[in-house]
């Protein structure tokens, strides 16, 4: 990959990154309850996620997904589920002693939370129709493909690692004003919210979008 082009495609990189969706809205409400070092584990996940789809559209099977009515139909449905699941789950999220979540351990629990972070990126059919829109810009058919989209999937995961982890350490700062369970509601809350809202915005993607 040219470096013209490569630098082009590190600015959509950014932008794709840094739009608000699910994966933001999960690093979030992570780091808020987690602290930033645990939420790495719900990013990589993330990760894991993202790299399923790119893979999907290297290999052919993203356009098939894309161009199959039912397909994608299943797949943004079981997005839409998995969002409702983690607006109720945030919801119905306790309220915590803050001396003790400041101090707890940051080891354990580490499968589930990336199981979770690769769930709410492999459900959402809006990421792969967009990696099938952009991706044929940055990718020279006549140069050997497999380096360039080495190039695509590393320069994508260095730079959601860096903006997931400012969402959730922007998230975690939070926690020293979160001294009462009034405030840690009014939080949890709002977070479920947000992941209801992302739930919609999921629903209301059609294929004739892409």
């Amino acid at each position: 990959m040219q470096w013209q082009l490569w630098l082009a495609f590190l600015g959509a990189a950014v932008a794709i990154s840094l739009s608000p969706g699910a994966g933001a809205i999960l690093s979030m409400a992570t780091g808020l309850a987690q602290g930033v070092r645990r939420t790495y584990w719900s990013i990589f996940g993330l990760q894991i996620g993202l790299m399923t789809q790119l893979a999907l559209v290297a290999i052919g099977l993203g356009a098939a997904l894309a161009n199959s009515v039912l397909a994608f139909t299943i797949i943004k449905w079981l997005g839409v589920l998995y969002l409702i699941y983690l607006a109720v789950r945030q919801w119905r999220t306790a309220t915590f002693d803050l001396g003790a979540q400041l101090g707890q351990s940051t080891d354990g629990r580490a499968a589930p939370m990336m199981l979770r972070g690769c769930l709410v990126n492999v459900t959402n059919p809006k990421g792969l129709v967009f990696l099938l829109a952009v991706l044929p810009q940055f990718v020279v058919p006549s140069a050997p493909l497999l380096p360039q989209y080495l190039i695509i999937g590393t320069t994508m995961v260095a730079v959601d690692l860096v903006v997931m982890g400012g969402y959730a350490a922007l998230a975690a700062r939070v926690l020293r004003w979160l001294s009462t369970p009034r405030q840690q509601i009014a939080v949890n809350r709002t977070f479920s919210g947000l992941f209801a809202t992302a739930a919609v915005g999921l629903s209301l993607v059609r294929r004739t979008t892409a």
